[in-house]
């Protein structure tokens, strides 16, 4: 998922995305949607199988 798509989903959540990096912008939805912040750590096991963000997130890890 690109930066511009991410953005737009933030702001669908009511997080104001300003100059964030993608990745801090990813956990602020994750903490707003009332999940672990946790993208970017471990994906294997985070326990989130159904998350938004898994598939970025598997690629980082």
């Amino acid at each position: 998922m690109n930066l511009s798509e991410i953005k737009d989903i933030a702001k669908e959540k009511g997080v104001a995305p300003g100059k964030m990096k993608k990745d801090d912008l990813i956990r602020a939805i994750q903490r707003e949607e009332g999940n672990n912040a946790c993208f970017g750590t471990d994906a294997r096991s985070c326990g989130q199988e159904g998350c938004l963000w898994r598939e970025d997130c598997l690629k980082l890890c």
